[in-house]
């Protein structure tokens, strides 16, 4: 049984599309069983759970890593605090605000913002210059996510009465953009100390605002499967996912790994009509294809034109 496990995920291991889609479909999940348990678990206690579950979890595995590299990790606190707090604590928390209020419909079609989001950062932050395209590629996706915001309604934009849940989420996923840029400036150490460590610190930065909505009544109904649908969300998305997603990521690139994002609302959207019975309706299609559209029109590079050809010194 154990050699025909092995020789059934040997492949899949070599697979780097079939990691990045397990990866994106485990996400997609955790999305739609957050807006299906919303009301029965606070939404900042629900993200304490999944982070300091995932944390526990993965420090066996860590430990021999973590030992290691802990003097590299406290030496650069500044950084780790910043990127706990906006790769774990502030993105995780607002999000489960978010779907409290929006559909997970929504919350999974506005994902596909994210790489426009880290362009705009990357020139706040460290200077670099979008092209004309990458420029028009942000304005097209802004019209998706507006169009999926106000819910396809002109008299919703002219009075912006968007969604408060949507809001959150957009929020959210500006904030997730600063961690996807700064990530760069993070301690060199094995990816799964970092992960430790920042969970543990999002984790500990959670803590009191998790607190606070214990002591103002927040309280986890539901018993049992409300409990194994944390779990789910402190293992599978959380930790599984990462590693999955690290191993695709290594095997393919930075592009197709980021491409491969485009993949949770497919499955996340299909999911949510069939579990949670939501609506597909026409301005979900008409935000997301803006979205995309624009993620296409970001990422378009010119063929370069043809040249003399070189001989290579290598033979």
């Amino acid at each position: 049984m154990h050699k025909m496990v092995q020789a059934l995920w040997r492949p899949v291991w070599r697979s780097a599309w079939a990691l990045l889609a397990a990866a994106n479909f485990l996400w997609a999940v955790n999305i739609v069983l957050a807006r299906g348990i919303a009301g029965q678990v606070p939404p900042v206690t629900l993200a304490w759970m999944r982070w300091t579950g995932a944390c526990l979890f993965a420090l066996p595995f860590a430990w021999r890593y973590l030992k290691a590299d802990l003097p590299a990790i406290v030496r650069q606190w500044p950084m780790m605090l910043l990127l706990a707090a906006t790769g774990i604590a502030s993105y995780n928390s607002m999000s489960y605000i978010g779907l409290t209020t929006t559909t997970a419909l929504n919350v999974l079609l506005l994902q596909s913002v994210s790489p426009l989001i880290i362009i705009v950062w990357a020139f706040l932050l460290f200077r670099e210059v979008p092209t004309l395209r990458q420029t028009a590629g942000v304005l097209v996706s802004l019209f998706g996510v507006v169009a999926i915001a106000t819910h396809g309604s002109l008299a919703a934009l002219a009075t912006l009465s968007l969604n408060p849940g949507d809001v959150w989420v957009i929020a959210a996923l500006g904030i997730y953009g600063i961690y996807c840029v700064v990530a760069r400036k993070r301690p060199k150490v094995h990816p799964l100390s970092f992960l430790v460590a920042a969970m543990a610190i999002g984790s500990l930065q959670m803590l009191p605002f998790a607190a606070w909505e214990v002591w103002q009544g927040g309280r986890i109904h539901g018993g049992l499967p409300i409990y194994l649908a944390i779990a789910y969300i402190a293992v599978l998305p959380s930790f599984v996912a990462y590693m999955l997603f690290n191993r695709g990521l290594e095997l393919a690139g930075a592009g197709p790994a980021g491409q491969s994002m485009h993949l949770m609302p497919l499955f996340g959207s299909v999911l949510a009509v069939l579990v949670l019975h939501e609506q597909f309706q026409v301005y979900h299609a008409l935000g997301i294809a803006l979205i995309a559209g624009g993620i296409l029109l970001a990422s378009f590079k010119r063929r370069p034109a043809p040249g003399p050809v070189s001989v290579s010194s290598q033979a």
